[in-house]
């Protein structure tokens, strides 16, 4: 997924929404930028513009596409339970996603590649779908052919300042990971609004 120009799209939607985005020169660079423009009102957004927007940040932190997202939604908002939840929950179990969690990859967009590649197995098989939604007893291990790759030099290095997530047990020395519960994010832990996401396609 082609995403243009990271820091033009972030500053556009008001958010750090790629991890390129999220380093201090970043923030001292937006910050001067807006010192320099401090006389200037912003344009104020509409509701719709707002909700646009809001989706736009959901769809670039995760970096999946139109269709696919709209998916995500209307599946979350046609299945019996709490519909946030619902919607959090198939982002973050997407594959590339866990390989970013993981500490696998330093970004969403390298553990795309990393998938597609078919650098990673689950339960034994070779997956190249960035998609793939692992579940609880998967099994996640780098494929052998893989393991002397440049993009596997410093993973060690990588996972010992990485936090695993509560719902995958690590197992280091084996450098395997399973999924043992369903991920579980709250408002606070993402940087969009979710309620103006499922707003956006209620229209």
């Amino acid at each position: 997924m082609i995403h243009g120009p990271k820091y033009k799209i972030a500053r556009r939607l008001g958010a750090p929404v790629f991890e390129k985005t999220q380093t201090q020169k970043f923030v001292l660079r937006e910050s001067n930028r807006k010192l320099s423009k401090s006389s200037k009102k912003p344009k104020a957004k509409s509701d719709f513009g707002n909700r646009l927007n809001e989706k736009q940040k959901a769809r670039m932190v995760y970096g999946v596409n139109e269709r696919q997202f709209s998916n995500y939604v209307k599946k979350a908002i046609a299945t019996k339970g709490n519909s946030t939840d619902l919607l959090l929950r198939a982002l973050e179990s997407r594959l590339d996603n866990v390989a970013f969690r993981l500490g696998l990859a330093n970004t969403r967009i390298f553990g795309r590649q990393m998938v597609s590649h078919g650098h990673l197995l689950v339960n034994g098989t070779k997956i190249t779908i960035p998609s793939y939604t692992v579940s609880l007893g998967d099994k996640i291990t780098i494929r052998n052919g893989s393991k002397a790759k440049p993009i596997f030099a410093k993973l060690n290095e990588r996972l010992a300042t990485t936090t695993t997530p509560a719902w995958i047990k690590a197992d280091l020395t084996k450098h395997e990971w399973e999924i043992v519960g369903a991920p579980k994010l709250t408002q606070t832990d993402v940087m969009f609004d979710v309620a103006s996401v499922f707003e956006f396609y209620s229209r």
